[in-house]
């Protein structure tokens, strides 16, 4: 099942707070960079990010966005949009340090 338009708009109007959000479709699904870093992605309607130390302190259960792919936390608190900024910038700040 691929992401609808809508779930994919919710999302990204969650994430306004963040300037330099930018989401790219890829094979029905879409990938979401923060100011350039691949941070997560939005799978069947589910937003999911990234597995990085910074992170864990959200409790965020895993979830596989797609068969043969290594798993990812499944955001379920999209409703709220400064818990989402916050688990963003948390996700990026150790992927940037990878990068």
């Amino acid at each position: 099942m691929a992401t609808t338009k809508e779930y994919r708009d919710f999302v990204l109007e969650q994430l306004n707070s963040l300037d330099t959000i930018t989401c790219k479709s890829m094979m029905g699904e879409y990938l979401l960079y923060y100011n350039g870093i691949l941070f997560g992605g939005i799978y069947d309607d589910r937003l999911l990010v990234k597995i990085v130390d910074s992170n864990k302190k959200y409790n965020m259960r895993e979830s596989i966005p797609y068969e043969s792919a290594k798993p990812m936390y499944l955001v379920d608190d999209v409703d709220n949009p400064e818990t989402l900024r916050d688990i963003v910038l948390d996700t990026c700040k150790d992927l940037s340090i990878k990068k």
